[in-house]
């Protein structure tokens, strides 16, 4: 059985959960925080453990949205937010792109490799 979609409510953004002040709901109004908290702590500790700089990952996902995310609604509209992964990844100096700026990840790939030869 598929999960249902989840969101960010009042589409706050990833800071917001990690700090407790919004939370991650289902369309069906269970809260996922916690869940979601735990997947962006796993995605940190194997960025860490591999000394990762720069993430791709999925615009306007709950976790993974890095500059959209829809606003809590669930009626599909977005707004200007990040995810609860990429809000982690961000504090913890990991620069993180979407799967649409992979010219601009690219760029800052070579900007690491030319700054450490």
């Amino acid at each position: 059985m598929p999960r249902p979609p989840a969101e960010i409510e009042s589409g706050q953004g990833g800071s917001a959960v990690l700090t407790g002040l919004a939370h991650v709901r289902t369309n069906l109004g269970a809260d996922v925080s916690t869940e979601f908290i735990a997947g962006a702590q796993q995605a940190l500790a194997l960025a860490h453990r591999h000394h990762i700089r720069l993430a791709v990952l999925k615009e306007s996902s709950p976790s993974c949205g890095s500059s959209r995310i829809y606003d809590g609604q669930f009626n599909g509209t977005a707004v200007t937010g990040s995810g609860v992964t990429t809000a982690l990844l961000r504090a913890h100096g990991i620069q993180v792109f979407s799967e649409l700026e992979l010219a601009e990840a690219e760029v800052f790939l070579r900007a690491l490799d030319s700054a450490s030869h």
